[in-house]
């Protein structure tokens, strides 16, 4: 960005004929269109023609804000720091005027302004501003609907970002989640085939038994003790059971007795089972029977496998259809606590290290309410807490009945919110994160989700170790006009 001096070499204070042109530029911006031709004349002569090439940076996010601008040509674009990334959050063209609110609150700049195109501006400084202002209240009111304009469009574009950033958050961890029941029914499903090519061979081993009715009957009992569910043992109880097989296994010639003693003792074949096959049958047929045993144990083992990876997976997707709240309307009777569950699959992978603890009222009633929303509360809020806590600590949800409401309570054990903060934390853009890092818009959603949308109310109860959301919500949504 560089000063121009213009046609003159200075900076215009008369009513020369580019004087009046800039005048007539200045008039078609909404904040000075009805200013008198007198005071604009005043305030040109404190104006300061500035230039900006294409990709320049005119204003900067974070820094301190001295100076207005009036751009009278060209092209250019806000921008505001969203993580990573600048999101885009309006077009600037002629006539609009930039940097205004940071000069008249004295503070930082809520967004950076970048030329997309040869731009040229005036400068107004703070000071010249704020004299200008004094003799022109209208001018304030102007301002105002300029302000609200743009902070209307940045929210906009910024609660779109907001809502595809949180899902891109979630979207990582249920990949995440997905990829390990993914990979082990994979794993499973790849052994499968090699079980089963040796659990037919011996199959075809002990086939010539069925032909004696007392063997036949033997292997009858066996088959009847694998259908069962496996034996539900302790690591240490699981190992003595191996142990005392492995005596009876040696006895009957079995090759790897070690290897084979505890899947037979998992799934419930003890000593007194071998002792009846070595009684019964001749060794090399009892050998053949235990690697019946052993084949048909390996199988079923990996189908349990598999079936408990299938069922995860189906969790996930259920969890996701639930949260997503898809193939239903938009609004319906609602029960908080699955939405709450839902968003608690959905956040799995931050909550690892983290105690959540459940204090669910019983016969609670439904409500009516948006549930896609809903559980972007829940995100937001459980999100806020895992952060607070940095991914270590203590979540409480708590549901109870209310008068004609259900209250829901979401608290975690981190370092608490300053009093200073308390009072600003559902303000749009308010953060206390660095620049870039959070929006500032969460909690001002949610406030409107909870108050706009369901008519409900939210507050925050916070001292250091204990911070509590508290949601209060209507039976019924409010009526609309």
């Amino acid at each position: 960005m560089t000063d121009d001096p213009g046609p003159s070499g200075g900076s215009p204070a008369g009513p020369s004929a580019g004087a009046s042109l800039l005048r007539v530029q200045l008039r078609a911006s909404p904040l000075f269109a009805d200013v008198a031709e007198a005071d604009l004349v005043r305030l040109e002569a404190h104006l300061t023609p500035v230039t900006a090439q294409p990709g320049e940076r005119l204003l900067e996010e974070g820094a301190p804000g001295d100076d207005l601008f009036i751009v009278e040509a060209g092209d250019l674009e806000a921008r505001r720091r969203s993580g990573r990334d600048e999101v885009v959050v309006g077009p600037i063209g002629p006539g609009d005027v930039i940097g205004e609110m940071s000069v008249i609150e004295g503070g930082l700049r809520t967004a950076s302004v970048v030329a997309r195109t040869p731009a040229r501006l005036q400068r107004l400084s703070r000071e010249d501003f704020a004299a200008f202002l004094a003799d022109r209240p209208s001018a304030s009111l102007e301002i105002l609907r300029t302000a609200m304009r743009r902070l209307r469009n940045t929210e906009a574009a910024l609660q779109q970002r907001e809502k595809m950033a949180a899902l891109g958050t979630l979207a990582a961890g249920l990949t995440h989640e997905l990829n390990n029941p993914a990979a082990a029914a994979a794993r499973s499903a790849g052994q499968l085939a090699g079980r089963l090519d040796d659990w037919e061979r011996a199959i075809r081993a002990i086939g010539p038994l069925a032909a004696d009715p007392a063997k036949a009957a033997l292997l009858d009992r066996l088959r009847g003790r694998l259908a069962a569910a496996p034996a539900e043992l302790d690591p240490m109880a699981r190992a003595d059971a191996a142990e005392a097989l492995e005596p009876e296994l040696d006895q009957l010639g079995v090759k790897d007795a070690w290897e084979l003693a505890p899947a037979l003792a998992g799934r419930g074949i003890g000593p007194a089972d071998l002792a009846e096959l070595d009684e019964i049958l001749p060794s090399d047929e009892a050998g053949s029977v235990v690697g019946w045993l052993a084949g048909a144990i390996a199988v079923r083992d990996l189908l349990d496998e598999l079936g408990l990876a299938v069922g995860r997976i189906s969790e996930l997707v259920g969890a996701v259809k639930s949260y997503a709240h898809l193939d239903r309307a938009p609004v319906g009777e609602v029960d908080v606590t699955v939405g709450l569950e839902s968003t608690l699959v959905m956040l799995r992978h931050k909550l690892r290290d983290i105690e959540v603890v459940r204090a669910y009222a019983p016969g609670l009633p439904r409500i009516e309410a948006f549930p896609g929303e809903l559980n972007q509360v829940w995100t937001n809020l459980i999100d806020n807490a895992v952060d607070a806590m940095d991914g270590h600590g203590r979540l409480e949800l708590r549901v109870a009945p209310g008068p004609n409401r259900v209250e829901v309570a979401i608290c975690d054990d981190g370092p608490g919110i300053p009093p200073d903060v308390r009072s600003r934390i559902f303000e749009p853009f308010f953060t206390t994160k660095p620049v870039g890092i959070g929006s500032g818009l969460g909690l001002h959603i949610v406030y409107g989700i909870v108050a706009g949308t369901h008519g409900g109310e939210i507050e925050v109860d916070s001292a250091p170790g204990r911070t509590c959301f508290r949601v209060s919500l209507p039976l019924r949504l409010p009526a609309r006009a």
